[in-house]
């Protein structure tokens, strides 16, 4: 039995454009993740995240549910209050 990783990494293998866009996927899952866990760890609602962010609660919850994409302003204004700090690091 094949599992989600399996097939991913078969993609990714075959599929240069196909192992580029899970990658993006990948990477913003893992920022939106982190954005969630730190706002439920300091028992932040995404109602008051929105208000400390001035973003409408929608968003925030949209976001959250990866119904949406989020520019990097806004992910900057969501780490702000929650404590976190976007790095950059060399890949490779």
């Amino acid at each position: 039995m094949r599992t989600w990783n399996d097939y991913k990494n078969h993609v990714k293998a075959i599929d240069p454009i196909a192992k580029a866009d899970l990658e993006n996927i990948e990477e913003l899952a893992s920022i939106v993740s982190s954005l969630i866990a730190k706002r439920t760890e300091l028992g932040i609602s995404q109602r008051d995240l929105a208000a400390e962010c001035g973003l409408p609660q929608s968003s925030v919850a949209r976001i959250e549910s990866f119904k949406t994409t989020p520019r990097l302003d806004t992910l900057l204004k969501m780490m702000r209050p929650l404590g976190l700090k976007l790095q950059v690091a060399s890949i490779g």
